[in-house]
């Protein structure tokens, strides 16, 4: 219970532990709360430092809040993988002092054994130059403090030399690999696509182009061809997160040839029940009359017993894509938001590839094929873009794609329709490979498009209307210049910084110290800057805050953590968490209604001031994931689409916000469960629009500034329902929970 509340009580440091944020693949982080359409500007952010490593990075950085790394201390950890067959793991927020240096920083190379980078040229293909290491994103479990990454070396002894694929599991504090770390890859499949009964996976004809997918204790590791040399097939290949054992293997053109799984580098997506879905390349298909190729389709697979084939779609002209070698596969899928859909295709991805044709597909239906047309899909908009590599990005009800010679446009999304021109599209034009769209927001305001050109230029857009450019690392190209490029790469916006990786670095860009960027406070749960209540837990948010990372480990809490306080309405405020772009804090109980001044102070100097509303109740409830609440079951599990409540039984949701308690607790210090502190106004509940009865609502036990509320799960039909606490004539933000 405890280590649950401190999860989430500091929840509002984001992590992104894979490709995109999460396995929707939507490309959005609605939680940043630092970075605003009105302080993206050259004058207020650019280049903070950057990160030097020992190859080109194509993956995308990860990012792990308060890891405390062996023998080093709590950090917030940005994780890079490079082709030099290296992992980095730095400090996220400075590289002064200790952090000048990585944290840790493991090689998979033995040059005196003869273990080395696979040379560009042994594979008869330059798309990946000068080196091939490690090139998908990695993938990280919080849970289990784990890193996963494939690395590819080049084997010369005894006069031979072999080509290998290695799957890591690595400590993320420390680096070590986990027990019985590394696996070689290997497999084998049932097709006579190679002239016999069983293909073998042939390390050397492959790389592990798409990131990595973690889907219910399974790593995924999915391969595609160098170019389109010799035989290939593609595989997705699943491994078991503890032991690393094989789980699953599926290959889709076992009777065939081609069909690799690539997609610009973006990672297969994966739906709350299972289902797995990539897009292949040019390919042998032949599904439709009863065979097992599936190249050139979007391919949903399951993931309950090994992988097996659900459902497909195939494009009506997949034979002359094939012929034009204008791969459907050269970009992967992002899946909607349900708000996206319709009652007929409540459940949507998007997706396209070289022609530029983009098409809406249901994901319980995908479409299979159709010959003539593609009339039976959801929507396909011929030509609406240039060719996709990479992946579109899903943001409140609007798709951006960002094609090779083409503009990045914003294609608003309605009941289950897109619109069939851009509502509004950059003045720029990209030329190849396009961009990688990555978006930032604060729930549904402040959202920021981020993409990386292939010029060496870091550029930020409105995302409600992409003619209106926020800022470009050429406005100041002496102190903000990427310095190069990688395709296909997509950026890292996370907790006020963005992340760009290069040839040489990963540059971190963010607001510059000492600038006029406004100090911002909100509710730490649910992010709402309207108004904060006595005895809630709140974030603080602003450039050059504290000198490092620090949170407390004990109760009572501290008043200066990394050399920063706080004082609202002129009280000392306790610190649950102090970084150099955010701080959360307790709202002392004693603090009146009405407007309340907060300054943080850095040593001796004043370093942010605001203003905001104390208001005897502002709920806010803490989320997990996607959105879902942070909430018990009554077995104590936390509550997930796979492991949902029962109706009649009773769940806890943790927030803050609930005002005063009848047995109050001084501020700083963790509440009793016996007395129990309970809410002094009544607090009542809704799941799914039905009334929740509420049998406790208080102070959560040995905790300070978090609140629970016990409620009874009501009659509703299995599936995921919002989730809204009410006191005081105020109501929280809602938040998923899953019913059975």
């Amino acid at each position: 219970m405890l280590v649950f509340s401190l999860a989430i009580a500091v929840s509002a440091q984001v992590s992104v532990t894979t490709y995109q944020y999460d396995n929707s693949r939507a490309g959005a982080n609605p939680d940043e709360r630092i970075l605003t359409t009105s302080n993206v500007n050259v004058n207020q952010f650019g280049k903070l430092f950057s990160l030097p490593v020992d190859g080109y990075v194509y993956g995308q950085p990860l990012y792990v809040s308060q890891v405390a790394i062996s023998g080093k201390g709590t950090h917030n950890v940005v994780y890079i993988a490079t082709e030099h067959d290296s992992v980095y793991a730095y400090d996220a927020d400075t590289n002064t002092g200790a952090n000048s240096a990585a944290l840790w920083h493991v090689a998979f190379l033995n040059a005196a054994a003869g273990v080395t980078t696979v040379p560009y040229q042994d594979t008869g293909c330059s798309q990946i130059t000068p080196e091939i290491g490690i090139t998908s994103t990695p993938v990280i479990d919080p849970q289990s403090g784990v890193i996963y990454v494939v690395a590819m070396t080049k084997e010369t002894a005894g006069g031979s030399t072999t080509y290998v694929h290695r799957l890591h599991a690595l400590e993320i504090r420390s680096g070590m690999e986990m027990p019985g770390s590394p696996v070689v890859v290997q497999a084998t499949y049932p097709g006579t696509g190679e002239g016999g009964s069983t293909l073998v996976f042939n390390p050397k004809n492959y790389k592990q182009r798409p990131g990595l997918l973690l889907l219910n204790g399974v790593v995924y590791t999915a391969w595609s061809s160098h170019c389109d040399e010799g035989a290939y097939h593609g595989w997705l290949i699943g491994y078991d997160a503890h032991s690393l054992q094989q789980t699953g293997i599926y290959n889709n053109t076992p009777n065939g040839n081609e069909g690799s799984f690539w997609a610009g580098g973006a990672a297969p997506a994966a739906d709350p029940a299972g289902s797995i879905y990539l897009v292949a390349g040019n390919g042998s298909f032949n599904y439709s009359s009863g065979g097992p190729n599936l190249g050139e389709s979007f391919i949903k697979l399951s993931s309950a017993a090994g992988l097996s084939v659900l459902d497909y779609f195939t494009p009506f002209n997949y034979a002359s894509l094939n012929a034009a070698d204008l791969d459907t596969g050269s970009s992967g899928v992002a899946l909607l938001a349900d708000a996206a859909g319709s009652v007929a295709h409540p459940h949507l991805m998007v997706g396209a590839g070289k022609e530029g044709r983009v098409y809406l597909l249901d994901r319980d239906a995908p479409g299979k094929l159709q010959p003539g047309s593609d009339s039976q899909i959801v929507q396909s908009l011929a030509g609406a873009i240039g060719g996709l590599f990479g992946n579109p990005a899903y943001f409140n009800q609007a798709v951006y794609l960002c094609g090779s010679g083409d503009n990045l446009k914003l294609f608003p999304i309605s009941n289950a329709q897109l619109a069939a021109a851009p509502a509004s599209q950059s003045a720029r034009q990209f030329g190849f490979p396009g961009c990688v769209p990555t978006v930032s927001a604060s729930g549904k305001t402040n959202g920021i498009v981020w993409i990386l050109e292939s010029s060496g230029t870091l550029h930020a857009y409105d995302a409600s209307n992409l003619t209106r450019e926020l800022y470009n690392s050429g406005q100041n190209a002496g102190r903000d210049s990427l310095g190069s490029y990688v395709k296909f790469s997509v950026p890292t916006v996370v907790n006020g910084n963005v992340y760009a990786g290069t040839q040489t670095a990963v540059n971190v860009y963010g607001l510059l110290p000492g600038g006029s960027a406004a100090m911002t406070v909100a509710n730490a749960a649910s992010g709402d800057a309207t108004a904060v209540a006595p005895g809630s837990i709140i974030s603080i948010y602003g450039p050059g805050l504290a000198q490092s990372t620090a949170f407390p480990t004990v109760f009572p809490l501290l008043m200066t953590m990394a050399g920063a306080s706080v004082t609202i309405g002129g009280v000392p405020a306790p610190l649950f968490y102090a970084s150099p772009n955010q701080i959360n804090a307790q709202v002392p109980f004693t603090i009146p209604t009405g407007i309340a001044a907060v300054s943080v102070t850095l040593g001796s100097r004043v370093v942010g001031t605001a203003n905001v509303a104390v208001q005897g109740a502002a709920p806010g409830l803490f989320l997990l994931a996607q959105d879902h609440a942070a909430a018990l079951n009554q077995d104590s599990s936390v509550n997930s689409y796979s492991q949902p409540a029962a109706v009649g039984s009773v769940i806890a949701a943790f927030l803050t916000g609930l005002g005063a308690v009848d047995n109050p607790v001084p501020a700083a210090t963790p509440a009793s469960a016996n007395p129990l502190s309970r809410v002094l106004a009544t607090v009542t509940a809704s799941l799914g629009g039905q009334p929740a009865a509420v049998q406790f609502a208080g102070l959560a036990p040995d905790w300070a500034g978090l609140y629970q509320v016990n409620l009874v799960v009501p009659h509703l039909a299995p599936g995921d329902y919002p989730l809204q606490i009410f006191v005081a004539g105020s109501a929280s933000n809602a938040a998923t929970v899953s019913v059975r």
